[in-house]
């Protein structure tokens, strides 16, 4: 019975191991464990199957390799500065009758070198074709590489895998191709590394791009009205690389006509006191290595506005018209235009002005029409009195009117005045 039960816990002895994955340079640790363990010793080898260790006795010389862990229940050892030859498959072996073994893989990442990005030569002309190349080496497995411009991922690129002298790792590389253009000035481009032994920090190289283009003019007044008798500031904004050499300034495709009143300082044109002979096409035009570039302003130079408003003189001799016009009629054409003048609409109005000053007119048009009719009134008046009067001297002898006037006394004289008058 003892007998058996000794074979049966021989047969439950087994050695448990891992796989390991460790960075080229770094430490890795091979662990074997044995749950039951009658005093049977554990070995560990490497893929040549030289023995490591035996227990805690090491077996081979190399100072990269240390034991870690011995009982009869494991063994660990470590194996620092790991290089791409250390990979492989580790063997612990339990010494049972037969031996049992357990297989660890351990597997070296190749760390990719710093990437470099070449086919850059500055600087570049807009709208020429540009052909960047990001290359690293060393990886193991691949380094995936992928490129940004102003943190924007480019999809549309090459991507090429190559096999290092050394069978193990690889030197990958990608190609951006793209035509540049005046915004792409300034902008850094990116190639991005990405591998597994980089612990989620990939390597990056940038190169910042300088493009060289023409210039663009523009020109901004320092008023949208331009008003005669006042300044004005022309200012031609001109940008391009190189910057631009000092702009120049013409009118209607000639020199600028008045120096003394027209002065240019740096990329400002300043005319002192505007008139309607500064009507014109003012030209700006700015150059640099690459070309040439220019805008046009078209100067209208506007009125000043009158400010001077009739109100301010017409309202007080209508009022003075229609204060007379009152006190010596009430007829309805005055009441009429007193009720104009006094409705603070009217004088407040754009046509408040014209209607008090006709009103004023038809006032003293009334008046003097009034004046007339009297004045008549009483000339007839007095003519008919001394009518009836010489009439009536003459009257007991005549036998008719006529007759009478003419034998009143004065009657010459009276009948000439009276003929006279009706004349």
């Amino acid at each position: 019975f003892i007998v058996h039960s000794e074979l049966l816990g021989s047969q439950g002895q087994f050695p448990l191991t891992q796989n390991v994955t460790v960075v080229e340079g770094g430490t890795a640790i091979l662990t074997c464990r044995v749950d039951q363990n009658d005093n049977t010793s554990l070995q560990w080898s490497n893929p040549a199957q030289q023995t490591l260790y035996f227990d805690d006795k090491k077996a081979l010389r190399d100072n990269r390799i240390e034991l870690v862990r011995a009982s009869w229940h494991e063994l660990s050892i470590s194996v620092s500065d790991v290089s791409l030859s250390d990979e492989g498959q580790y063997t612990c072996s339990l010494f049972t009758m037969p031996v049992k073994t357990s297989k660890a893989y351990l597997t070296v990442l190749g760390v990719p070198e710093k990437p470099q990005i070449s086919g850059f030569s500055s600087p570049v002309m807009e709208g020429d074709l540009m052909q960047l190349t990001c290359k690293t080496s060393g990886s193991k497995p691949a380094a995936d590489i992928r490129w940004f411009k102003n943190d924007k991922e480019i999809k549309d690129v090459k991507y090429l895998k190559e096999e290092d002298a050394n069978r193990k790792t690889f030197t990958v590389s990608s190609t951006l191709d793209f035509r540049v253009d005046r915004s792409d000035d300034g902008v850094a481009v990116i190639c991005r590394v990405d591998h597994e032994s980089l612990n989620a920090t990939p390597q990056v190289a940038m190169q910042v791009l300088e493009i060289h283009y023409t210039p663009s003019v523009k020109i901004i007044p320092s008023t949208p009205f331009p008003q005669e008798g006042q300044p004005l500031i022309l200012t031609c904004e001109s940008k391009g690389k190189p910057l631009p050499e000092p702009v120049l300034w013409t009118k209607d495709g000639g020199e600028l006509p008045d120096p003394d009143r027209m002065v240019v300082s740096g990329r400002e044109l300043n005319i002192l006191f505007l008139n309607k002979t500064d009507n014109g096409t003012y030209r700006c035009e700015a150059t640099n290595t690459i070309g040439q570039s220019s805008a046009e302003y078209v100067l209208i130079v506007h009125d000043v506005p009158n400010t001077l408003l009739p109100t301010t003189i017409i309202p007080s001799l209508t009022t003075a018209t229609v204060t007379t016009t009152v006190a010596i009629t009430t007829s309805p054409t005055t009441s009429a235009t007193t009720s104009s003048i006094r409705d603070p609409n009217a004088l407040a109005g754009q046509n408040g002005p014209d209607h008090a000053l006709i009103g004023g007119i038809v006032a003293v048009v009334v008046f003097v029409t009034l004046c007339s009719i009297f004045l008549l009134g009483r000339y007839l008046a007095r003519h008919k009195g001394t009518y009836l009067t010489n009439e009536a001297k003459g009257a007991e002898d005549a036998p008719d009117a006529d007759t009478a006037i003419i034998n009143a006394e004065g009657s010459q004289v009276n009948a000439e005045e009276k003929k006279e008058y009706f004349i």
